[in-house]
């Protein structure tokens, strides 16, 4: 493994997850496990065998793991160690440092997961907001939950919520930091509900 050779605890940080890509491994892991192929999905623009080496130099340094979904599907996935969720408050904080850097071309992807922890990172405490949002971006389900000051997201479906926000991350991006209106967005139960909840995050 190639290393600074640095004392530093930020160059030691580095020698572990400072390879192209393996943050964003890390991403793409933190709402929960995911399967080889669903990684892909997530970040198209790696190659397997490129996304198999940093499943490799990450499982090695105790950040991922192997795991199996439970009957019936029992597919193999990876998932964060506990040492690997410490990662989260990193990953959110370089996504709000970079929030201010250009956009790159309207063509580029941003994945599901990717914009769920947008609103992570740009969240701000509420007024006083208690709702639960179900975020639909076509089979991908997101379980939303604000309780004041706090924001949870779970991936799956909730049992039950306020409203539902049925898009894509693209246009949930556009509308919330682009100035593209609220009114383009499918809503489904209490709309005042929906836009209480979108401006709880900072627009960039």
């Amino acid at each position: 493994m190639r290393t600074y050779g640095d004392r530093c605890g930020i160059a030691r940080a580095l020698d572990l997850v400072g390879e192209r890509w393996a943050l964003l491994v890390v991403r793409e892991l933190l709402l929960g496990p995911k399967r080889f192929t669903d990684l892909r999905a997530g970040l198209p623009n790696i190659g397997p065998d490129v996304l198999s080496q940093r499943l490799r130099e990450l499982e090695g340094s105790d950040i991922v793991r192997r795991g199996k979904l439970p009957p019936p599907a029992a597919s193999q996935v990876y998932e964060l160690t506990d040492r690997g969720y410490e990662l989260e408050p990193v990953v959110l904080g370089l996504g709000l440092w970079g929030s201010r850097a250009p956009v790159p071309s309207e063509d580029a992807p941003l994945g599901a997961d990717a914009a769920m922890l947008a609103l992570k990172t740009m969240f701000t405490p509420s007024d006083g907001l208690r709702a639960r949002i179900d975020v639909r971006f076509g089979e991908h389900r997101y379980d939303v939950r604000v309780d004041g000051e706090r924001l949870e997201i779970t991936r799956g479906e909730p049992k039950r919520s306020d409203a539902t926000i049925d898009t894509d991350p693209a246009t949930l991006a556009t509308v919330l930091w682009h100035g593209r209106p609220q009114a383009d967005l499918r809503v489904e139960g209490s709309r005042a509900t929906v836009g209480r909840f979108l401006d709880l995050f900072r627009k960039t």
